[in-house]
C-alpha cells in the first residue's frame, strides 16, 4: 500500500503484542480465529474504508498469522516507535503518529477488542459522520450505549431521578456511555483537541450486541457468549 497517497477514509487499528489483563489477548483464539481478525475482517468488508493502518510492535506475530502489508488488498502495517510502546502511553499519541504519517479526509479508529462490531454498523456510522460534517453540525463522531435506568452516586444519592417520584425507567432522561468501539474524525478535528473526539462531536448509538469492549477475562467470556449466540441464529434473524 502507498503511505504517500491521499485517501478518503483510513481505518486506524492499533495493535500491541502485550496485554496486561488477558495474556496475548489480541492473538488469542476468539470464535475460531485470532481476536484481531474479527474486527480486521469487518473493516476490510466496509466499502468506504480505503486503507487499514495497523500501528504495532507485533509485526512478527502478525506475519505468523499470515497478515502482512497488502493483506486483503488494503492493509498497511506501521512499526510502532519505541517511545510509543508500553501500557501507559496515551492512545492519542499513537493516533497522532498515524495521522501525521497518513493523509486522509477522515479517520475511523477502532480496537481489536471490539470483535462484534459489524461492517454494516461501521458503514452506518461513516454515513452519519459524513452527513454531519457536510452540514457543518459536527467535526467528529463516537459510538455510545444508551441507558435509561436509575443511577446513584457512591454515597447513595440519586443522579438522574427522584426517589420520591418513581416514574417508568423508559420515561427517564437517557444517559449515554462512550463505549470505545468506534471514532471518526478529521486531521483538523484531531489537531484542535489532540484527541479522537473533536470540539463538536456527535454520538452514534450502536446495537448492544455489537458493543462489547474486551478489557478483562469477564468481558472475554461475555463477548464469546454473544458471538456464539450470533453464530447460531437463523440467517433470517440476522438480516
Amino acid at each position: 500500500m502507498n503511505p504517500d497517497k491521499h485517501y478518503g477514509l483510513v481505518a486506524l487499528l492499533p495493535m500491541k503484542a502485550h496485554s496486561a489483563r488477558v495474556i496475548s489477548k489480541n492473538f488469542r483464539t476468539f470464535a475460531g480465529k485470532p481476536l484481531f481478525r474479527s474486527i480486521l475482517d469487518n473493516l476490510l468488508e466496509t466499502p468506504s474504508v480505503e486503507l487499514v493502518v495497523i500501528n504495532t510492535d507485533a509485526r512478527a506475530i502478525l506475519r505468523e498469522h499470515e497478515v502482512e502489508d497488502g493483506y486483503g488488498g488494503k492493509v498497511l502495517i506501521r512499526d510502532r516507535k519505541p517511545e510509543l510502546c508500553g501500557d501507559f502511553v496515551s492512545m492519542n499519541l499513537v493516533l497522532a503518529d498515524d495521522v501525521a504519517a497518513i493523509s486522509a479526509d477522515a479517520y475511523l479508529m477502532t480496537h481489536t477488542t471490539n470483535p462484534l462490531l459489524s461492517a454494516a454498523t461501521m458503514g452506518a456510522a461513516v454515513e452519519k459522520y459524513k452527513a454531519a460534517k457536510a452540514a457543518g453540525t459536527a467535526d467528529s463522531l463516537f459510538t455510545v450505549n444508551k441507558f435509561q435506568t436509575r443511577f446513584y452516586r457512591a454515597d447513595g444519592s440519586a443522579v438522574n431521578h427522584d426517589p420520591d417520584n418513581l416514574i417508568r425507567t423508559q420515561d427517564l432522561e437517557p444517559w449515554f456511555e462512550e463505549n470505545s468501539n468506534l471514532y471518526l474524525f478529521s486531521r483538523d478535528s484531531f489537531a484542535a483537541t489532540n484527541a479522537r473526539i473533536g470540539k463538536t462531536p456527535i454520538m452514534h448509538e450502536i446495537p448492544k450486541l455489537e458493543s462489547a469492549d474486551i478489557d478483562d477475562a469477564e468481558d472475554w467470556m461475555i463477548a464469546e457468549a454473544v458471538a456464539s449466540y450470533q453464530g447460531k441464529r437463523p440467517e433470517s434473524e440476522t438480516q
